[in-house]
């Protein structure tokens, strides 16, 4: 099968219940975008699918195709230059830092469809968890990372 990871048609084999995660992490070797819960509730493996955040966990490879755009948080920018990630180093936000990438995407996700979000609009997008609690500092981080854009 071949997917469209990055800007890049990538080849893959694997079965086709696989979830795109383990594709990503195993057979491309995008180690950024994390395992967490495998059950869609934790955010950890979030990606974009056509601009949209998905937990990569619960898309299988039998639900994508080539045309389809997949974007990991190696694929943001090349240079760690998107405002997200310009506010998330300016404002110290991770703590342990294993959630970050997938909050990353998610608040780029936000920022793409929403470019000046509001509290509400931050709270209703932002569903991943984060164990250390570095909610406000998220949360502060996407309204700086607006700033920036």
């Amino acid at each position: 099968m071949k997917l469209m990871v990055n800007g890049s048609v990538r080849d893959v084999d694997a079965e086709p219940d696989t979830p795109l995660l383990w594709v990503l992490r195993e057979q491309l070797g995008m180690t950024g975008t994390k395992f967490g819960c495998g059950i869609a509730a934790c955010g950890a493996c979030t990606v974009h699918l056509d601009g949209m955040p998905v937990r990569s966990c619960s898309v299988q490879l039998q639900d994508l195709d080539e045309t389809q755009e997949i974007v990991t948080i190696e694929g943001l920018s090349p240079d760690r230059s998107h405002p997200i990630q310009q506010a998330w180093v300016e404002l110290d936000v991770p703590q342990c830092g294993y959630c970050q990438s997938g909050q990353i995407m998610a608040a780029a996700a936000l920022l793409a469809e929403t470019p000046d979000p509001t509290d509400d609009d931050i709270i209703a997008a932002m569903t991943n968890i984060c164990r250390c609690g570095t909610y406000n500092r998220i949360k502060a981080g996407i309204k700086r990372a607006a700033e920036l854009s």
